[in-house]
């Protein structure tokens, strides 16, 4: 498709036409009458096709020149275009078309005159970003960061990890943002969102679902040290330990150990960190209601302290610490955290950074009291012995929200909450920071506060604007995104696209950073993400995604920071073809990765080095159990639209039964022996792929466990890796997502979601943002997290089976479909199957390759029919085994003759239960009548089931299980020359460990193993 820049006559006939008129444009010396024909009948036959740079775009609609300046002494021709002119992505190619288009209009009694394009006063050239300069000499160094002294070591190091991504992101220190957050609206008096709720979502909510889960772990896979105003962690249960806790549990939670008499733990001049009462008021900051502690730097380890948490429920933390900074600090404190029994350290740089929660990572806990298994430890070994180390508050999770306005606090969870009230509580000046409207107004709070957020994590000169001058924490800040989905309304069947603001004036009004450089480094940064995501979607999603404005404007979260900054309107939220996208965790993904490698090339030109961008997770995983070892292998992925993206080597984590992954084992190849496999142990592993940009996000987990009898081998294989977004239904007048149909499959978690849509009629409009119209959902679910695919369903499975006396192995479902796996050698394969099935992929026209996530494609078939053919057993579960042979577009005879005649069950229905009750039918199965649950209900635990399918038995099968609620048939069994098992809902769904442990003795038995 040609997209045409048209430069029409009438803008330049215009601008002669009122010449004269003293508001209109300035024409110095005047040309003949005789050559203003000559140049401008030759405009009428132009039009030129810009498409190039990977780049087709459109002059944008309200572009116009304001004026044409001709001096005929100094042979030059000026012309002015309006600001909307600027919106258009410059490069090389079509700033040169524009030039030599320009000079053919004027014709050739102008061939010896110089000419300059312009808009914002700007000559179009010198708005090319320095990145997309094909001649590097060409660059414009005004807008480069100038040599200053060497930069301080990173604020936080993991050591546990033994490679630093050099190409990568390491020790630059990146600000992103989730826009708006659940606030108090100080004149309605009520807690509520900033934006309406919307196709299943808000505002407030969806920008997190991209940021939270894929952007910062990637920033940080490719080593930068990430900072964000909201909280980032999902876990709503929080504890804090803290040295000024009170005195009966100090000796329990909070221990300092001395070994040296000359050299103890004493109480620091200043503040520190008091958690009081909260919730706290607006003017109550506790980073200055208590104390810290200080003790000297040795060279040895002479004294600790340890903050010991008592964990409510188990799970994944994040772990933030506190101390005070200062230039006498060392750069390199030890803290080394305990979680479930793995040792992980850090080193982090106490020069800067002090007085506010310091994010370390995420860890899992168990329940309780645990001093030997759960505690964080600082130590005061460090390289430059002499020097200060201190201690303060060491925060586990992220917690309900802890401010009270209007009396009391939000009710929700930190991380749901707008910036104002985290900035709050992690120490924020509030004059300065997050109180800019003396109390009266948190909506405007709440978005100013997030760009004086980044000039306070700097401090002086790029300090907060009301005080440039401002210490602050010394973090020297690379850059800040804010993060919106507000792109603008359309009812149109195409998207509304991305849209990008920066602002080349700050709050000021200066066009440079404090330290002089050129804030067209702003352009620079929005246009490189920009082109990033557009040119990416259009690769992978939509050949026709809107490019919009790229745009200088006034907003707060681009004007205030004072370090290269802008603001993402990724798409719309008002518009569902958009929000089909917005809800997919594949566009999510690829949108984050997108804006990650934007980041990383705007800062190899700033920073001069080479980049290379970190892998994609491995594929076709898979693991054997030999002896006392076990063989993973994995196949490394490639990204087509990335060709520094190249796995040069790996990292196994192992976890031992439910504890934690240890901090990882580097290998040179994609395949491991890993040894010392202990009986009776289930072993977990997952596997990412790192090169010198970072490390990719992990694969699936497989498990193995290694018991007494190995003579009956069974193998689980994970055949759900099904990631997608809830079903669509949208004809004239009725349009939205059918959640009742297909939910969707969150990766890992979701904490976007709010409720199921009620409001279909495409006609509705808004009216407030209480009866938004058009869209408008619940909100029953908007304080909570929801659990999608974990990618760990072999340990669930295999758990069952080792505490019925079986030993397994595991394997991904490509694997097998590749022949790599020789099946014959088990007794058992039992076949996850989730809620894996065919899904279109995600595209607004259909591509060739069709659908992905087929629960059982051919090649998978061939390899069970083989299986089976040898006398083996299959246990099979899965929501859609039925209906997607059966029933799912595109229908393939060859499926359901599969199904038929190899598995030996058909389907009956696709909506077999909503109530998830299921008891046997069958006394060769299990007890006849006893019954057990499968989950149908959104949590944040495990997956819930919508629609599971009825499938009933063929030739010499038999029912086996029955769905409570109507009598439907939900599993059946077959004993012949080979033994089948298929139930229509997923096994890791049955609710409560001893009823899937019970279900799977009855497999077992089933099969007479």
């Amino acid at each position: 498709m040609k997209h045409y820049f048209v430069l029409p006559i009438i803008f330049f006939a215009a601008a002669l036409m009122f010449y004269s008129c003293s508001s209109g444009p300035i024409i110095k010396n005047i040309f003949p009458v005789k050559e203003k024909k000559t140049v401008f009948d030759k405009a009428n036959e132009f039009e030129i096709d810009f498409k190039g740079n990977n780049l087709a775009f459109k002059i944008p609609r309200g572009a116009k020149i304001d004026t044409i300046m001709i001096d005929t002494a100094a042979k030059s021709v000026t012309i002015d275009f309006n600001k909307d002119f600027s919106y258009i992505p410059f490069r090389d190619s079509n700033v040169a078309l524009m030039y030599k288009t320009v000079k053919n209009i004027f014709g050739p009694s102008f061939n010896n005159y110089k000419y300059s394009i312009r808009t914002m006063n700007y000559p179009i050239e010198t708005l090319i970003p320095n990145y997309f300069r094909k001649d590097s000499s060409k660059y414009d160094y005004s807008r480069l960061p100038k040599l200053v002294k060497q930069r301080p070591l990173p604020l936080v190091r993991d050591v546990s990890k033994s490679f630093i991504p050099a190409n990568g992101l390491y020790n630059r220190n990146i600000v992103v943002w989730p826009s708006h957050g659940w606030y108090y609206n100080n004149k309605k008096d009520r807690w509520e969102w900033q934006r309406p709720r919307l196709f299943q979502t808000v505002e407030d909510k969806l920008p997190l679902s991209f940021v939270v889960p894929y952007l910062i772990p990637m920033l940080q896979n490719a080593g930068a040290v990430v900072f964000d105003p909201r909280e980032r962690d999902i876990q709503k249960y929080s504890v804090v330990v803290d040295n000024d806790s009170k005195q009966d549990l100090k000796s329990k939670f909070y221990v300092e150990t001395n070994e040296s008499k000359n050299n103890k733990w004493q109480t620091g001049k200043g503040v520190g960190f008091a958690i009081g009462n909260p919730p706290y008021p607006n003017d109550y900051n506790p980073f200055k209601k208590g104390t810290y502690r200080t003790i000297k730097a040795d060279t040895a380890v002479s004294a600790t302290v340890s903050w010991i948490p008592n964990i409510p429920a188990a799970g994944y933390y994040s772990v933030y610490v506190s101390y005070n900074a200062s230039v006498e600090n060392v750069p390199d404190a030890l803290y080394v955290i305990y979680h479930d029994g793995i040792k992980t350290e850090f080193k982090v740089n106490q020069q800067i950074g002090g007085s506010t929660w310091i994010y370390l990572g995420e860890f899992k806990f168990q329940k309780g009291y645990n001093p030997d298994k759960n505690k964080v430890e600082l130590v005061n070994k460090s390289s430059e012995p002499g020097k200060i180390i201190s201690a303060d508050a060491v925060r586990f999770g992220g917690g309900m929200g802890v401010i009270a306005r209007g009396g009391r606090a939000s009710g929700r969870e930190k991380i749901f909450e707008g910036a104002r009230y985290y900035l709050q509580y992690a120490g924020m000046p509030d004059t300065l920071v997050y109180d800019l409207n003396k109390g009266e107004n948190d909506y405007n709070d709440d978005y100013q506060s997030r760009g004086e957020y980044v000039n306070y994590l700097y401090g002086r000169p790029f300090g907060p604007n009301s005080d440039r001058d401002a210490k602050g924490l010394g973090i020297p800040i690379d850059l800040s995104m804010a993060f919106h989905t507000d792109a603008g309304i359309s009812h149109s069947d195409t998207t509304v696209g991305t849209l990008v603001i920066y602002s080349i004036k700050d709050a000021h009004f200066n066009t440079v950073f404090p330290d002089s450089v050129s804030r067209l480094a702003n352009r620079d940064l929005a246009d490189i993400i920009q082109s990033q995501v557009v040119n990416d979607i259009r690769a992978k999603y939509d050949p026709t995604w809107n490019r919009r404005a790229l745009e200088d404007a006034d907003y707060s979260e681009s004007q205030r920071p004072n370090v290269p900054s802008l603001l993402l309107e990724l798409l719309s939220h008002q518009n569902l073809l958009d929000m089909k996208f917005a809800q997919d965790p594949r566009f999510k993904f690829d949108v984050a990765r997108s804006i990650y490698k934007g980041m990383l090339r705007f800062l190899s030109v700033q920073d001069h080095f080479k980049y290379v961008v970190e892998p994609l997770p491995v594929k076709d995983f898979r693991s054997e159990l030999k002896g006392d070892s076990v063989f993973l292998s994995w196949k490394p992925a490639t990204d087509s639209l990335e060709p520094t993206a190249k796995a040069e080597r790996y990292i196994v984590y192992t976890r031992i039964d439910s504890g934690d992954f240890d901090n990882g084992r580097i290998v040179d190849s994609p395949y491991v022996k890993m040894g010392d496999i202990k009986e009776g142990k289930i072993y977990s592993y997952k596997v990412t792929a790192i090169n010198s940009g970072g490390e990719s996000f992990p694969s699936e987990i497989l498990s193995v466990c290694k018991m007494p009898d190995e003579q009956k081998k069974i193998l689980i294989v994970n055949g759900f890796d099904r990631v997608s977004g809830p079903a669509v239904i949208s004809i004239p007048g009725y349009a939205g997502f059918l959640n009742g149909e297909d939910r969707g499959v969150p990766y890992k978690y979701d904490i976007s979601f709010t409720g199921r849509q009620y409001d279909y009629d495409s006609t509705s409009h808004w009216k407030t943002n209480d009866d938004p119209g058009w869209g408008a959902s619940r909100a029953n679910y908007e304080d909570k997290v929801i659990a999608g695919n974990t990618f760990d369903y072999p340990y669930i499975h295999g758990k069952s089976f080792m505490e019925n006396g079986y030993g397994f192995e595991s394997a991904s479902a490509m694997s097998v479909e590749n022949g790599e796996i020789d099946l014959r050698k088990y007794s058992l394969i039992d076949l996850i199957l989730g809620e894996q099935k065919k899904t279109e992929r995600l595209r607004v026209k259909e591509d060739t390759s069709g659908v992905e996530f087929k629960s059982m494609p051919a090649k998978l078939q061939k390899e069970i029919k083989y299986f089976l053919e040898g006398g083996g057993n299959i246990f099979v579960s899965g929501a859609y085994v039925g209906s997607d042979l059966f029933k799912t577009a595109p229908i393939d005879s060859a499926d359901i003759k599969f199904a038929e005649n190899v598995l030996k069950y058909r389907l009956d229905t696709d909506h077999g239960s909503s109530e998830g009750n299921v008891y046997s039918a069958d006394s060769a199965f299990m007890t006849k009548f006893k019954g057990f649950e499968f989950n149908t209900k959104l949590n944040d635990k495990i997956y819930a089931v919508e629609n599971p399918d009825a499938i009933g038995a063929i030739d010499s099968s038999n029912v086996i299980l029955r769905y409570g609620e109507n009598e439907f048939p939900a599993g059946i069994g077959y004993k012949g020359k080979y033994g089948v098992i298929v139930m229509g809902f997923p096994f890791e769904t049955i609710l409560g460990e001893q009823a899937r442990s019970e279900v799977m003795k009855s497999v077992l038995k089933y099969f007479g193993l």
